[in-house]
């Protein structure tokens, strides 16, 4: 059993690989993409099917005879799709038998997966929408929407390439895979290891060092894998013990490790699977995305790295132990070969504008050829560890490829149905024709839906319900993807369900609702940054006047900087409650894009001579108190 699902997933890995460096082709194999996606699934589903058990949370011992079944029909129904297609694509209208079948199983087989793999929640929203694209014809009013016979919904859903076979489960199979095993190759050649290492060395002798190494080497590791519990897998089993060695309280230690884990989704060069679905959704290059999340990440771990700050000051947390600190020259002198598969990555996007797919194959043979020459501290990657990385390639990107068919079902029964149109008229009546309005209800939903989904599923769902409105009232359609994503993103933070709280939580021995309620407050930036750049779309480098970008990029760190001061309560000293209010003031008139108010820049400047006046008042009130502390005479 264990040899079958090994041979499974580096075959899943390795047609994907295929398929990015365009091997078909090059064979002379002039194949439909639904020819490769075809079999590509149905190897999934079959994994799916031998790996997790029908009762989620339960171990598998073995696999019983309905597993079998399924995971066969899974892989018989993808492989005929592959061989069939060219002539079940000219048939689909009519609905033939062969097509309803084949429909019924991936439909069927995929849902249950989806359940497995991922829990209830998206399973029942699909669940919803599905019911509802059969019914909604009887629905009154605007939320009526265009009858289809049962039969041609399902061969829609399974078999037309706006609904499972659309571009998400193109951007999954293909792009996503060539990442995750561009990071598995870095892991196992030493690269976490040095991430770590790097870590320590920058940051380990400042105040709170320990929170600062772990924002710091979650921001590199998540920046590359894009898969937040594994980030906090390998930087929280070092970071974490050291936070609470260090002082930290447990909760506070696994929230610090959660949030800066998170972030990685939105950490360029690399980013999440959200970010290679958006460049789709928007028809733009992957690179346009990449320039535009620079500012809102750095805005996130700004956030993150000042109030770990001010949390270790306030706590009188110090440096970590010398001995624990490696030199910097030498970590460098070992590991400076991990930069150069990133140099690679972004030399081939941005100078020889190459497909993201392709620049993360050179970025992977880069590795490749280092990790065995080298390797880092005596780890050099190994053939067995070449085909481990295949292996857990497969295997890790189960639940996604789960993921995005869900999400792929969706998007179709919003276009076949005509309910997304709908929806996106329902938006505007209710928000009145108000974009900070329409806004807010959109950041309820995110959080909403976040509350059990990953981000990739919500954003999908939300670009294609919310998106749409937002572009209608005026917001730049970057803008607006981006907002949705950066929302989506807290679904790992937000409780009742914040997987990556509570997994941080359980390495930390801390309670998981107090660490995800922690996670909230430390991420704060995540819920008021999106608001910034829809009305300042500096922030996202779309105008790209330096001197405007040069002022609100200055203004929102202000802004963060103060924000995080009133938040922890502590400036150079901890804060009264008056000033604590006037710093929070002062964050606000900073953190106002100039277009929500008249006279913005105004009030951006009067925001920052009041920060100005409070830290000189601070300044002086400490120094005060030092005196007043010095011996007479």
């Amino acid at each position: 059993m264990r040899a079958l699902r090994s041979v499974l997933a580096v075959a899943l890995t390795g047609g994907s690989l295929a398929w990015s460096a365009d091997l078909y082709r090059r064979f002379g194999l002039s194949l439909f993409d639904e020819q490769i996606l075809g079999p590509m699934l149905g190897t999934g589903l079959a994994l799916v099917y031998l790996i997790f058990p029908a009762r989620r949370g339960s171990e598998r011992t073995r696999v019983p005879w309905y597993d079998w079944a399924c995971a066969l029909a899974g892989l018989a129904a993808g492989w005929y799709v592959g061989f069939k297609y060219a002539d079940l694509v000219e048939r689909l209208i009519l609905s033939p038998a062969d097509a309803l079948i084949v429909s019924a199983v991936l439909y069927f087989l995929c849902m249950e997966g989806l359940r497995r793999t991922t829990g209830y929640a998206l399973f029942t929203i699909v669940a919803i929408f599905s019911l509802y694209a059969l019914v909604g014809h009887l629905a009154p009013g605007d939320w009526q929407t265009r009858r289809i016979n049962p039969g041609r919904l399902l061969v829609y859903l399974a078999l037309d390439t706006n609904a499972l076979f659309g571009f998400v489960l193109v951007t999954a199979a293909s792009i996503v895979f060539t990442f995750v095993f561009f990071g598995q190759l870095l892991m196992r050649s030493g690269g976490s290891q040095f991430f770590n290492d790097l870590s320590l060395a920058l940051m380990g002798r400042f105040r709170g060092g320990s929170a600062k190494i772990s924002i710091v080497a979650s921001s590199l590791f998540g920046s590359v894998s894009g898969i937040v519990v594994s980030n906090i897998v390998a930087t929280g089993i070092v970071t974490i013990p050291l936070m609470k060695k260090q002082g930290f309280p447990p909760r506070l230690a696994a929230a610090v490790e959660a949030c800066a884990s998170t972030g990685g989704q939105l950490m360029p060069p690399v980013m999440g699977a959200t970010a290679f679905v958006m460049a789709d959704f928007l028809s733009r290059p992957y690179q346009d995305i990449v320039i535009a999340a620079l500012v809102p990440s750095l805005l996130y771990y700004v956030a993150l790295f000042i109030q770990a700050d001010l949390e270790a000051a306030s706590r009188g947390i110090s440096r970590i132990e010398e001995s624990l600190i490696p030199r910097l020259w030498p970590v460098l002198k070992t590991g400076w070969i991990f930069l150069v598969p990133f140099a690679v990555l972004i030399y081939t996007l941005f100078w020889l504008n190459w497909q993201v797919q392709a620049s993360a194959i050179a970025a992977s043979l880069t590795v490749l050829v280092l990790g065995f020459a080298f390797g880092y501290r005596g780890q050099r990657l190994t053939l067995l560890g070449v085909y481990e990385s295949l292996r857990d390639t497969g295997t890790s990107i189960l639940d996604l490829l789960m993921l995005v068919t869900g999400a792929s079902f969706i998007i179709g029964m919003l276009a076949v149905t005509g309910l997304g149109f709908a929806v996106t008229l329902i938006l505007l009546k209710v928000g009145g024709g108000s974009l900070l309005a329409l806004l807010l209800i959109a950041a309820a939903i995110c959080i909403v839906l976040g509350m059990g989904m990953p981000t990739l599923a919500v954003y999908i769902i939300l670009a294609a319900l919310i998106v749409p409105s937002l572009v209608e009232l005026g917001v730049t359609p970057l803008a607006a993807h981006m907002f949705v994503m950066y929302l989506g993103m807290m679904s790992f933070l937000t409780p009742p369900v914040a997987i990556a709280a509570f997994f941080a939580a359980s390495m930390a021995g801390a309670p998981a609702f107090a660490t995800g309620w922690t996670s909230v407050r430390f991420a704060w930036t995540a819920y008021v940054v999106p608001f910034l750049f829809v009305f300042s779309p500096t922030l996202l480098l779309e105008d790209r006047d330096a001197f405007k970008v040069t002022v609100d990029v200055a203004t929102a760190i202000g802004g963060v900087w103060l924000m995080s001061m009133a938040i922890v309560g502590y400036m150079l000293r901890p804060l009264p409650r008056a000033a604590r209010a006037l710093v929070l003031a002062a964050s606000v008139m900073l953190l106002l894009p100039y277009k929500i108010v008249p006279g913005g820049y105004w009030t951006n400047a009067a925001g920052a001579a009041l920060a100005l006046a409070l830290i000189a008042w601070e300044f002086a009130a400490r120094n005060r108190v030092r005196r007043a502390a010095q011996p007479a005479g």
